[in-house]
């Protein structure tokens, strides 16, 4: 099957209006190509990935979606000014079973700190049910930013669906984006504008 062609990142800017999202921004149900980490013949990541990069302009990862394991689908995005979230759903624990949060900080409180599968970034645990349904989250903590997986899953293996889904979460740098966005837009726009001076982005 023939992937979507991408649509430049210029392009989806200008269609917004702005480069700073001036509030919330509710893209619907669309396609899990919207947050890939990678997209198209060129390997760049796509247009949702810059938009939870410019939410969040403290971030150095943003989380976006290396693949979708059998059973699980993307099912939509908020994007808002200081937070970017999506979720996942899942064909036997329903929907948003997991949801994928970007802020500058999380509360980690009661959280259980274990060896990270990701470099440069801490992992903390917190389950607060485990019957009837898997309730807790994830917390991957970096240089100015946290990536919350919100789990509300169900079944006799709950912590299978959990290790599953969380195979196709990945996360992009954000040097990469800001050569991204100089790059599709010839240099006219910049993933990270300079400060207007009044203490504000």
């Amino acid at each position: 099957m023939r992937r979507p062609r991408r649509r430049p990142v210029a392009l989806l800017l200008a269609s917004l209006g702005v480069l700073l999202l001036p509030g919330c921004v509710d893209v619907g149900t669309i396609s899990s190509e919207l947050v890939a980490c990678q997209e198209g013949d060129d390997g760049t990541p796509s247009n949702g990935v810059v938009l939870m990069a410019q939410s969040v302009p403290t971030a150095s990862w943003v989380p976006c979606l290396e693949g979708m394991p059998l059973g699980w689908h993307f099912s939509d995005m908020d994007v808002d000014r200081g937070s970017a979230r999506f979720w996942l759903d899942s064909d036997r624990d329903g929907l948003h079973a997991i949801e994928v949060r970007l802020t500058r900080s999380c509360d980690t409180e009661r959280a259980t700190e274990i060896p990270s599968d990701r470099p440069d970034m801490r992992r903390l645990e917190r389950v607060t049910q485990v019957t009837p349904h898997y309730v807790g989250r994830r917390f991957y903590l970096f240089d100015g930013g946290c990536i919350t997986v919100v789990f509300n899953l169900f079944g006799e293996n709950r912590g299978e669906p959990l290790a599953v889904a969380t195979q196709g979460l990945g996360a992009v740098p954000r040097h990469e984006l800001r050569t991204l966005v100089r790059e599709e837009s010839d240099g006219r726009l910049e993933l990270d504008p300079p400060e207007t001076g009044d203490g504000g982005p």
